[in-house]
């Protein structure tokens, strides 16, 4: 199977907007597009938690969207480009994110659990980056 909108020609700003649209309309205060140089790189945003705001930032990985397209045989040379796998990533995104809102709205969860791995620490990093760097056990398994 051939990577999620690899043949999408819509632009990434487009899909940034559908994205914080979405967000917006479940809950999310403030939203920034993060950029290097001129490339949408993340979406932050923040959701009121408890009465505290909370920021979540939902990265879009292009180079590994590309190195994707690029050992997908399916995908055709011309659309193996970093302008492409940006625009793809984006979809990839706005899909995955309308997909846990789908999750929100079935009340099998609420927005801040689904977006949780994507919470923004004291240290600027994710709690999934956290977790992954300093191998904090989430589960007890010493047998008692």
């Amino acid at each position: 199977m051939a990577i999620l909108n690899y043949t999408t020609s819509i632009a990434c700003e487009k899909t940034i907007m559908e994205i914080q649209k979405c967000l917006v309309g479940h809950g999310a205060t403030k939203i920034v597009t993060d950029y290097t140089g001129e490339v949408p790189t993340a979406v932050t945003f923040c959701l009121v938690l408890n009465g505290n705001l909370s920021a979540f930032a939902l990265p879009a990985n292009y180079s590994g969207v590309l190195k994707a397209m690029k050992g997908d045989k399916k995908v055709p040379r011309r659309l193996l480009t970093d302008e492409q796998a940006l625009k793809v990533s984006w979809r990839i995104i706005k899909n995955w994110v309308e997909a846990q809102m789908a999750i929100v709205e079935a009340e099998l969860a609420d927005v801040a659990e689904v977006f949780l791995p994507y919470a923004i620490t004291k240290n600027g990093t994710t709690l999934y980056k956290e977790i992954q760097s300093n191998g904090i056990p989430l589960l007890d398994n010493q047998s008692k």
